[in-house]
Formats: structure tokens, C-alpha cells, sequence
């Protein structure tokens, strides 16, 4: 991944944030990493409703499957 420093990610920012990749970018500061820049991709919406039809649910997933009496 490739990694850029504080102080020139500050100079040339409106240009990184143009050609950031998808692996997108760690900012460092004195050599240790403070932040990652990562690009917002549809892919993400692409998640959505990805799975049905792909799980099925078995048994009741609102209990806990344990009886219990409140007056107890």
C-alpha cells in the first residue's frame, strides 16, 4: 500500500484525493501511520440484498430458546 506523509498529502491534497487508488493511501506522520484514505465505491451498495436467497434461518431468531416465568 502506498504511503505519503502529512506534510505533502497537505500540499498536493485536492490532487491525491483525484488519483487515490482502491487500495487507497496511509498518511504518516514522522514515519508512523495516522489515517488511511480509502476512495467511496459503489461496491459497497452492491452488498445489499447480496445474500438472499443464499441463507436460510432455522428456528425461531427472536428467542432464546429459554423459558422463563416474570413472576419468579
Amino acid at each position: 500500500m502506498k504511503t505519503m506523509a502529512a506534510a505533502k498529502f497537505k500540499e498536493q491534497c485536492l490532487a491525491v484525493l483525484d488519483a487515490v487508488g482502491p487500495d487507497g493511501l496511509v498518511i504518516t506522520k514522522h514515519g508512523k501511520p495516522v489515517a488511511k484514505l480509502i476512495p467511496i465505491g459503489t461496491e459497497a451498495t452492491d452488498l445489499i440484498g447480496s445474500l438472499e436467497g443464499k441463507l436460510e434461518i432455522k428456528g425461531d431468531i427472536l428467542s432464546t430458546g429459554l423459558r422463563w416465568d416474570a413472576q419468579s
